[in-house]
């Protein structure tokens, strides 16, 4: 499509909205999604006029490409009602630096930046309502992608739709995190799609982490799939451990995802003056520094935990039980500064805040 001229973006209004229907006390991530939604589709080479319509159920045949092989791309995003009442998307642009990695690994074509972003922001102006503004709270914002063509074979598919919708959302972990080391199962290797956001990354880790779920915890700390020596993430979220007064975090290898809230993170820590290590920790070096107590914190980040501690980790059969902490924490500290950059609370530095 041209980008030559400012771009447009038709609007379809609900004809009823269903805001009175939400219940604002009790915000469980995707309950509730918002009136409208923007749709946007890929053929013949190019991608269409995006168009904003009304939420409701898109028609797609049984062959369906992105039904049969896995072809199929989102992100987790959020915007945000500051104190003094103003909209933003938070990190729009590193979004769609991640997605294009993702669509790119996935054999899919990028959405251009100019409708990813802007689609983005009228479709937030045009539900705006649905942005809440208690404490902890946000617009959860899930762009995805996925192939159309309804030919049964295993192919790149030509044809594809790009859709956005949001769902109201409050804290997604309440209490401290229980983590189980697993060591049989695997997310990702080196080489394959573990640094894509793609639906397979999810779908591979369910068996795993209902079992550890059925053993009474919330997520698994996954390790490294070649020799599982390694810690990489947990669950949905990337991970810190707070060691000997350092700030410890895996390197992105391939198989990590790259989480936007771990880069923000890392760089409220380096700008406080931490000492910040992004190297490979060992699931050896993680039992002794817990034993020890030189590991005084751990916590784990995403967008929809944003900064969730862990409040115990089991290796080995061996539940491993980590201190209480409170506001002074490294962990409460730096949600501390992210949450008042992202509610308007302080000055954002970094231009991380795209308002509506």
């Amino acid at each position: 499509m041209k980008t030559n001229t400012a771009l447009y973006i038709p609007v379809e209004r609900a004809y009823r909205s269903r805001l009175n229907e939400v219940d604002w006390e009790n915000l469980e991530m995707g309950v509730y999604t918002t009136d409208h939604m923007l749709v946007c589709d890929f053929a013949n080479g190019e991608w269409s006029e995006p168009k904003i319509m009304p939420y409701g159920p898109m028609g797609f045949s049984p062959t369906t490409l992105a039904f049969h092989y896995g072809q199929t791309i989102f992100e987790g995003m959020k915007a945000f009602r500051t104190e003094d009442d103003q909209i933003h998307i938070f990190r729009p642009e590193r979004h769609h630096q991640r997605w294009t990695r993702s669509a790119e690994r996935m054999c899919m074509p990028v959405i251009a930046k100019e409708i990813f972003c802007e689609g983005l922001r009228r479709l937030v102006e045009v539900d705006r309502k649905w942005v809440p503004g208690l404490a902890g709270s946000a617009l959860y914002l899930r762009p995805f992608q996925i192939a159309t063509d309804t030919k049964l074979r295993v192919r790149v598919s030509d044809n594809y739709r790009f859709a956005v919708v949001c769902s109201p959302a409050g804290a997604y972990f309440q209490a401290p995190v229980r983590l189980k080391v697993e060591r049989e199962y695997a997310r990702a290797v080196k080489g394959g799609t573990g640094a894509a956001k793609c639906g397979g990354n999810y779908g591979g880790a369910l068996y795993p982490t209902q079992q550890a779920k059925e053993e009474g915890f919330d997520q698994v700390l996954w390790t490294d799939g070649a020799t599982h020596r390694y810690v990489e993430e947990a669950g949905m979220m990337n991970v810190f451990f707070v060691q000997s007064g350092k700030l410890v975090t895996p390197p992105l290898t391939g198989s990590i995802l790259d989480g936007i809230t771990r880069d923000s993170l890392l760089t409220l820590a380096l700008a406080g003056g931490m000492v910040v290590e992004e190297r490979p920790v060992s699931v050896d070096e993680l039992k002794a520094g817990l034993g020890s107590g030189e590991i005084s914190e751990a916590f784990g980040s995403g967008t929809a935990a944003v900064v969730s501690q862990i409040g115990s980790i089991s290796i080995y059969g061996i539940e491993y039980t980590l201190p209480t902490t409170g506001k002074g924490s490294v962990a409460m500290r730096l949600k501390q500064q992210l949450d008042d950059i992202r509610y308007g609370r302080a000055v954002d530095p970094y231009g991380w805040n795209r308002y509506i």
